[in-house]
């Protein structure tokens, strides 16, 4: 099998399989990647361990910080402690979630981020200052689809801090004068 149809097949699998840990495996949650194919994750009783992502994987399906995998545990392992088997979208979390198989742990998680991100949307929208075209103006909001969960956040650009400084020596003055 070509290289190219390996990895149509693997595409496929991950995106289109509904798959149910077994008894032995465990969801976990990305918290960072370590480079050489090594993930740091974290379980829902909140420990952090390395995984590895097995060679199936590799250049043809990408992990970030916040997706959730499915891992099978690796006994003879110091450091890394699991091998990734499935990697889980946003489809397959909704079947978990219906079968009742989700950690209760990441769903507070899952809730928490839907909504600030929610909320950077709306902010961003109503606060950039910046004006769309006319024609986007003119558009009713009932012709725009409701279901916005298929939307790409990308959870790895942190959004800047801003600082605002008042100088309250000037008001102060003011008073005085």
């Amino acid at each position: 099998m070509s290289k190219a149809t390996k990895r149509k097949h693997v595409a496929k699998e991950v995106l289109e399989d509904y798959v149910v840990p077994d008894p032995n495996q465990q969801i976990v949650k990305i918290v960072s990647s370590r480079g050489n194919n090594l993930h740091e994750v974290e379980a829902p009783d909140g420990s952090k361990f390395l995984v590895s992502m097995p060679s199936k994987f590799r250049k043809s399906v990408w992990i970030k910080r916040g997706d959730f995998v499915i891992v099978d545990p690796i006994e003879e392992g110091n450091k890394v402690c699991a091998e990734i088997v499935h990697i889980l979208y946003n489809k397959q979390i909704k079947y978990l979630k219906s079968e009742g198989l989700w950690p209760t742990a990441f769903t507070d998680k899952v809730q928490e981020d839907e909504k600030l991100e929610m909320k950077g949307e709306k902010s961003n929208a109503q606060g950039n200052g910046c004006r769309d075209s006319d024609d986007s103006s003119n558009k009713s909001s009932d012709d725009e689809d409701d279901n916005d969960d298929d939307l790409f956040v990308n959870p790895n650009h942190q959004k800047p801090t801003t600082y605002f400084e008042t100088d309250s020596s000037d008001e102060s003055e003011n008073d005085e004068a």
